[in-house]
């Protein structure tokens, strides 16, 4: 069990670390990515340890790292460049 909540929080962090380093404009601070992948990524991996059971290392490994994209993906804004438009019956 310590073993997958230190996988999972590292490949949290590596997760979280790729997303700054290719979507950065889209991202709030650095702070906030790091950690959301860090605690996503060890809730995705409590979750799935508590479905699955022990014994699934991998899987709770995959479980822990897709809850943790998922959580990032929350942080994304869009892009400053593309203009919201109004329908016109708004």
């Amino acid at each position: 069990m310590i073993l997958e909540t230190l996988g999972s929080v590292v490949l949290g962090l590596v997760l979280a670390w790729t997303a700054l380093r290719t979507l950065s404009p889209r991202l709030p601070s650095r702070r906030v990515v790091l950690g959301t992948g860090a605690l996503g990524a060890l809730f995705g991996a409590w979750l799935t340890h508590s479905v699955l059971g022990p014994g699934h290392e991998a899987a709770t490994l995959v479980g822990s790292v897709l809850i943790a994209a998922v959580t990032l993906s929350l942080l994304l804004r869009p892009r400053s460049s593309r203009r919201l438009s109004r329908s016109a019956a708004a």
